[in-house]
């Protein structure tokens, strides 16, 4: 059974390695993995530390497989992290399909998700989930490399069920 539920203070290490094998993942073949690893697992942590309230986890049969957050509790999903073992089975789209229903229910009429341009597989994720490429920037890169800001309306979102696996989500 597939559970959606917020994330918990003590679970900031798990969802920290997740995301930091997501983003190896992610990155490999655009980036040194090995010399920008350290600073990666510090961000991943430093930022749960501080927004663990807004992140939403998603359990397969009682394992916790990825998380997905609205930093600033806005219309945008700051992050989206699958465990590489865990991708492929769904599990993503499940997750953002909850942050969607979430802020529709919030009252946005709109997603936003930023993700780096040279992410193709991100990038087909959420082009797959309807999301469409709204702007290109190089200005939070570091490496001057360009992002994509993707954009979904949200209107059909709500009462949507299409062909999604069968979820337990914990509202709080």
């Amino acid at each position: 059974m597939i559970v959606i539920r917020h994330a918990c203070q003590n679970e900031i290490g798990l969802l920290a390695a997740i995301g930091l094998r997501a983003w190896a993942k992610a990155i490999a073949g655009l980036a040194d993995v090995a010399a920008m690893q350290d600073a990666a697992e510090r961000a991943f942590v430093d930022f749960l530390t501080e927004h663990w309230l807004a992140v939403l986890l998603i359990e397969e049969e009682n394992r916790i497989c990825g998380w997905a957050a609205r930093e600033d509790l806005d219309g945008t999903i700051s992050d989206l992290w699958i465990d590489p073992t865990a991708q492929g089975r769904g599990l993503g789209r499940a997750l953002l399909a909850e942050m969607e229903q979430r802020m529709a229910a919030e009252g946005f009429d709109a997603a936003d998700a930023k993700t780096h341009a040279q992410n193709a597989s991100a990038v087909a994720f959420f082009q797959s989930a309807g999301y469409r490429v709204k702007w290109l920037s190089t200005a939070y890169s570091q490496e001057a490399r360009p992002r994509h800001g993707i954009h979904r309306p949200l209107q059909t979102v709500i009462g949507d069920e299409g062909s999604k696996p069968e979820i337990v989500s914990s509202g709080l």
